[in-house]
């Protein structure tokens, strides 16, 4: 018995630079789609995430996922002549009035390193599962080639850049800056296929509006208690040497996976990147004076809310 599968890695004869229409014709006729981007097993999470990684004010070039995918519509799971019952029992109904039933497969993984991978290198994932194509090969490598453009025109939320003090701070003192935002889930039909995208903040870069910046990086910065306002320089603080107003911006890049028909998470290669509206930061300086009563004792005392202006 012949095994049907599509295998996903990276073809030999597809060069980076090739446009998006070349790119998923060669992956038609090679049967594989190109899903490099670097990961990173997050103990907390339980599962690989992409990963831009990286120090100073560029993420680093990442590897690829090192593991290999196919569909495997003939849902062997047990053994090259053994049948998943769950396929049987597996209803795939048209998603349209027009359209085709879908075709139940199981979702198998194998390590790029093997170049041909033999039937006890695949190792069963996810599934069984619905595939909605009459040849599954050609339009997962139509979505993987149009995933991108799909991805940068999600609805995701870049949450906001918050300050420490706000909206008033003080020339000299660190002012705290942090990021709110955090990963989220979409579902959408793309080619007729059910597909769930997952965006995850992977670096900030902050504006400050004086001429300078920090970023990109991986630190989203946090909320520390009032009393620790400007005198606990964070990694995401930054000091005024001026007053003035200043318009402090948050961009932050987001990177994403793409899981089809309840398929294993694939990378996308490439990120969306969102910029906050701008908050108005209010510098002011500081005066000293020597005074002979608290505000307390006297509220018209100088530097008091009740004392005249000058």
């Amino acid at each position: 018995m012949a095994l049907a599968c599509l295998v996903i890695g990276m073809p030999a004869n597809v060069s980076p630079m090739e446009s998006p229409s070349d790119w998923a014709g060669a992956n038609r006729s090679t049967g594989t789609i190109d899903v490099g981007s670097g990961w990173k097993f997050d103990a907390t999470k339980g599962k690989s995430l992409p990963n831009l990684g990286g120090s100073g004010t560029a993420p680093a070039t990442a590897s690829e996922d090192p593991n290999q995918y196919m569909a495997d519509t003939h849902c062997r799971a047990d053994g090259p002549d053994t049948k998943d019952p769950g396929c049987d029992a597996l209803d795939c109904p048209a998603t349209t009035p027009a359209g085709e039933v879908g075709t139940p497969v199981i979702w198998k993984e194998a390590p790029k390193a093997i170049t041909n991978p033999g039937w006890t290198d695949w190792i069963p994932v996810s599934g069984p599962t619905c595939l909605y194509a009459a040849e599954p090969e050609n339009v997962l490598a139509d979505i993987a080639a149009r995933i991108l453009t799909d991805f940068r025109q999600l609805p995701v939320n870049p949450g906001s850049l918050e300050a420490q003090p706000f909206p008033h701070t003080l020339k000299g003192g660190p002012t705290n800056f942090y990021a709110t935002t955090g990963e989220q889930g979409f579902d959408v039909t793309i080619l007729g296929q059910a597909v769930h995208l997952t965006a995850t903040p992977a670096n900030y870069t902050y504006t400050f509006g004086d001429g300078t910046a920090l970023g990109p990086t991986p630190a989203a910065g946090y909320s520390i208690p009032e009393t620790e306002w400007l005198n606990n320089e964070t990694r995401t603080s930054h000091t005024y040497t001026d007053t003035g107003n200043y318009q402090a911006t948050l961009t932050t890049s987001f990177t994403g996976t793409y899981s089809v028909n309840n398929g294993p998470p694939l990378p996308i290669n490439g990120t969306l990147d969102i910029t906050t509206p701008a908050k108005t930061i209010h510098v002011w300086k500081t005066e000293k004076a020597l005074v002979a009563d608290t505000c307390q004792e006297n509220p018209n005392s100088w530097g008091c809310p009740g004392a005249e202006s000058r």
